[in-house]
């Protein structure tokens, strides 16, 4: 599982590379500034589901459901998320 500190490094990574700033993101995802700011930098402890989903939805990202699994993925594995996640940036 990931940590709410690891999404907001992803998160703080996407918006840059987007060319967004924390306060076009908080606006455009309906969030206070500094609630995005505090999961960015790791300072939140928790954030509500429909937060991370309007920041994620904003960011062009969504989250997915999976089985957990008790071992880490083989190689081949992480060759077919990367494969799908191509094909997925494609139909849009």
């Amino acid at each position: 599982m990931l940590p709410l500190a690891s999404i907001g490094e992803l998160i703080a990574s996407k918006r840059k590379e987007l060319g967004l700033t924390q306060t076009q993101l908080a606006h455009k995802a309906r969030v206070g500034l500094s609630t995005l700011d505090a999961l960015e930098n790791a300072r939140l402890g928790e954030l509500g589901y429909s937060k991370i989903t309007n920041i994620l939805t904003a960011l062009g990202l969504e989250l997915r459901l999976q089985e957990a699994s008790r071992r880490r993925p083989t190689f081949e594995e992480l060759m077919e998320e990367g494969r799908d996640d191509q094909s997925l940036d494609r139909r849009r």
